[in-house]
């Protein structure tokens, strides 16, 4: 599906959910309730294609759920198996990235045979990060190797038991991922002995403070940045290593980002996200933008799991940022953060930013050729680009089958007007973002 844009030609005043629930938490809300002892209770799960993914795998594993209107809302009701089951089909993970690198760490740990595949854009993206630390610590495991490459591991992958459980381990990673660590927590824990993980830089930390709160014991700890795992037999506990959990997934400060960049770029327009989670790892470019010079506020903020926030956010004169650090924390959203730049006076340079290049798509190449074909001037570098601020006009880009490059420039065709190729993709994780969109100008389909 290709999308047309017109120019957004008055000011935007609006106060709203975006009802985008944070993908990463619904992901591995469908993984822990599969070792909980009772029901779990899901408000504003993510009903996207991603998500959707991890949920129809959970299901494979053991795990039934229901949806159900309670007070004319919808719940997601999560019913954990007595014991994991061995998938009688291939475990098939669309283009979620998050789904089949979590949950090979999971079924490593667990020791039981499956083979997790997913679509043609999945299966270009390297899978070696998680792959090569699970088979350190014992975990049979296969893959395919790219075309392209002598080294490159990608989908399909196969996990192998054994007549045994995995090692327990301690693993410093010289990437900063989430998935990584999650993968490696996941397999942790049913390992046959204690393990402990670091990581060269503080990644998102969802993982470990959903265990925290789930936990019956104290299977997950973290002292002087090493996260210390304990495995479920440790314990001696023939009962689930969870408490059944009753949870309100927050908004995804990612999917906010964008309605955030539109605030700024668009003349006297003051927009409010309601419902926002603000965990520090995650609002890294919403301070970004305050850097810019963005006029934000945090305001109604709610202590849980995950904090929450409403967030205003006003347009603003921007000024060109240099961003090399916590690149991990705002992976996401560089691309939407790139529209800023281009409408920001001077030069932006972003750096250490190599990470782009192994997303949905090479994102620091799309990117750049998205913003020339809109009209600005960038350069291209092997950790990231500069960006030179001037003026948008009317462009066309291809998505290249990625969520995150399609909601961007959608945004930056607000300003100038546009033609977005490829726009299936946002179903992934924003399905009602054209929706929102659609509100404030047209859209040709």
């Amino acid at each position: 599906m290709d999308i047309t844009i017109e120019p957004i030609k008055q000011r935007i005043n609006a106060h709203f959910d975006i009802d985008a629930s944070d993908k990463s938490i619904s992901h591995r809300v469908c993984m822990f309730a599969l070792f909980a002892d009772s029901v779990c209770r899901i408000s504003h799960f993510l009903y996207a294609e991603d998500t959707l993914r991890s949920l129809t795998i959970a299901q494979s594993l053991g795990m039934k759920y229901e949806i159900k209107e309670v007070h004319g809302k919808k719940q997601l009701f999560l019913f954990p198996p007595k014991k994991l089951q061995t998938p009688n089909d291939i475990l098939y993970c669309g283009n979620s990235g998050t789904s089949m690198r979590l949950f090979t760490g999971l079924l490593a740990g667990a020791n039981i045979y499956c083979v997790l595949s997913g679509d043609k854009y999945l299966h270009v993206r390297p899978m070696g990060r998680v792959l090569e630390p699970l088979r350190q610590i014992g975990v049979t495991i296969f893959a395919r190797i790219a075309e392209d490459s002598k080294k490159k591991e990608v989908a399909p992958i196969s996990i192998i038991p054994t007549n045994k459980k995995i090692q327990g381990f301690t693993y410093h990673s010289n990437i900063s991922s989430a998935q990584v660590k999650s993968a490696m927590i996941l397999a942790g824990l049913q390992a046959d002995s204690p393990s402990s993980y670091t990581e060269c830089a503080l990644s998102r930390d969802h993982s470990e403070n959903m265990l925290h709160a789930f936990q019956k014991y104290d299977y997950i700890s973290i002292q002087n940045d090493v996260i210390h795992i304990t495995p479920f037999n440790v314990f001696n506990t023939t009962n689930a290593p969870f408490v059944g959990f009753d949870i309100d997934i927050p908004n995804d400060p990612s999917s906010a980002f964008f309605f955030a960049v539109l605030a700024c770029i668009i003349p006297n327009s003051c927009i409010t996200l309601e419902r926002v989670m603000i965990n520090k790892t995650r609002i890294e470019a919403f301070r970004i933008l305050e850097r810019m010079g963005a006029n934000i506020i945090y305001e109604n903020v709610q202590k849980g799991y995950e904090s929450t926030a409403d967030i205003t956010i006003r347009h603003s004169h921007l000024k060109a940022v240099d961003i090399n650090e916590n690149i991990a924390w705002l992976i996401d959203e560089i691309p939407a953060l790139s529209i800023a730049c281009a409408l920001a006076e001077g030069t932006s340079r972003i750096r250490n930013a190599e990470e782009l290049r192994v997303k949905e798509s090479d994102r620091i190449s799309v990117v750049l050729e998205g913003l020339k074909n809109f009209g600005i001037e960038t350069y291209e570098y092997p950790d990231g680009f500069d960006v030179i601020g001037g003026n948008l006009h009317y462009g066309e880009v291809d998505s290249r089958g990625d969520h995150r490059i399609a909601m961007s420039f959608a945004i930056a065709a607000c300003v100038c007007g546009g033609k977005i190729q490829d726009c299936e993709c946002i179903q992934t994780s924003f399905p009602n973002f054209l929706a929102i969109l659609e509100k404030f100008t047209q859209i040709g389909k």
